[in-house]
């Protein structure tokens, strides 16, 4: 190639290069993004993510197997509407004008460019938006009716709802619930009525409380909202660093002298754990064994599907790895099928799996494949693991290990005892009689 073509190559690139430069979509570096789940960890399991019944919002619009549910929606759409004063046309007008206006803020809401128009767009966030309040209202009318209240619950329209691709944005929901509920309900809160709903998602036996979701933080969405109810409280912030290499499942824990119990006390933190040591370590048998106290996980159908979103949310947002943080500390302890099963003797799991060791596949699959870069349970694992090294505890874990761990070497250890003890009874009997 000649040297003059060579400089037209270099020229035509860098006209490429400085075009896509100037006509680059804005982007603030510090909104909230509704993202699609990275490849690596959607292999892990992708039917953690795509959704069963409904679409919300346009990342899966297209997906033929959920558009049969888009006739269903005007069900409930209508169900929200009818109630109020104002003629049903009036409202949706208002309802459009309203998110009309913020259809650039809601093209940047989304990482994949959206292909929609705006009209399009409205019409679809005032749908989606108007089907979730109402399907919500739904939810929580049926506490009287026990048998539609667990229809709804147990239907996978309502853990469609927290998938990270198929959410709008919360300030969507916002102005709808203003052109809506608002209305009728003047004393009425989005925030409370989507806590209904997020109660459904907790995978811990406590109930979520509106106190631990941060006021100066503007929500995102759904998804967004659940994950602010796992952030600690504003008055405690934990520990962060790496783990030492040396990681000590539940089961070598035990062995070890610890307990497990139930963590009653949520007020700092929704996912806290606390690590009560013995002041008498050789004496932790009498004077109180070391303590590991954590909130009781509900393992179900639906705890990886949630967890997976969750973790995805939280490596794609900016924000804090809480939750990702808290599946690290399970995956590190448990191991396998008997580290599930001392968990829930303990009462600090409850598994609804069926299989203890399909519940510890799923914990060891969560985090795979992402880094740990921070850690939020630092302080109690290095003080867990001071403990599991003390001389004590590390050599009761070796007795347990050689002469406990089956029936026969306890048999075989108090046989080999038994004979010691004839042994010195005959000797003595022996000196005596001569």
């Amino acid at each position: 190639m000649a040297d003059g073509d060579v400089n037209i190559s270099i020229d035509e690139t860098v006209k490429g290069l400085l075009n896509s430069v100037q006509n680059r979509s804005p982007i603030d570096l510090f909104s909230t993004s509704i993202n699609i789940v990275p490849s690596g960890l959607r292999d892990l399991s992708p039917s953690s993510f795509i959704p069963r019944v409904v679409s919300i919002g346009p990342l899966h619009k297209e997906n033929e197997n959920l558009k049969a549910f888009e006739d269903q929606k005007a069900t409930y759409v209508h169900e929200l509407l009818h109630p109020l004063d104002s003629p049903v046309e009036q409202t949706l007008k208002e309802c459009v004008l309203k998110v009309a206006f913020s259809v650039d803020r809601i093209r940047a809401s989304y990482v994949p460019k959206i292909t929609y128009s705006d009209m399009e767009l409205a019409k679809m966030m005032v749908m989606d938006a108007c089907f979730i309040l109402g399907f919500i209202g739904a939810l929580s009318e049926s506490s009287d009716e026990p048998e539609l209240q667990y229809l709804l619950r147990g239907s996978s329209i309502v853990y469609d709802l927290v998938l990270v691709e198929n959410q709008i944005p919360f300030f969507i929901l916002q102005d709808i619930f203003d052109c809506t509920i608002l209305k009728s309900k003047p004393t009425a809160s989005l925030t409370d009525l989507i806590l209904q709903l997020i109660q459904v998602f907790n995978v811990f036996q406590s109930n979520i409380t509106i106190s631990n979701v941060y006021p100066f933080v503007p929500l995102d969405h759904i998804l967004g909202f659940l994950d602010r109810c796992y952030w600690p409280s504003v008055e405690y912030s934990p520990s962060q660093g790496l783990p030492s290499s040396a990681i000590h499942s539940t089961v070598e824990l035990e062995r070890a002298g610890m307990i497990f119990q139930c963590n009653q006390d949520h007020e700092r933190w929704q996912m806290d754990m606390e690590f009560i040591s013995s002041k008498f370590s050789c004496f932790s048998w009498c004077w109180g064994k070391p303590t590991l106290r954590m909130p009781v996980l509900r393992i179900d159908n639906f705890t990886e599907l949630i967890l997976r979103n969750l973790i995805a949310y939280e490596q794609s947002s900016g924000f804090r790895t809480y939750v990702t943080s808290y599946a690290m500390a399970m995956d590190m302890l448990v191991d396998n099928q008997e580290d599930i099963a001392k968990l829930i003797d303990s009462k600090v799991v409850v598994n609804h799996l069926g299989s203890n060791e399909k519940a510890a596949n799923m914990m060891n699959s969560l985090c795979k494949e992402l880094p740990l870069l921070s850690f939020y349970y630092i302080d109690i694992w290095r003080q867990m693991d001071t403990h599991y090294n003390s001389y004590w505890p590390k050599n009761i874990s070796a007795l347990k290990r050689t002469y406990f761990s089956s029936p026969w070497n306890m048999i075989a250890l108090l046989a080999g005892i038994a004979l010691f003890a004839l042994t010195i009874v005959q000797t003595i009997y022996t000196v005596n009689a001569a």
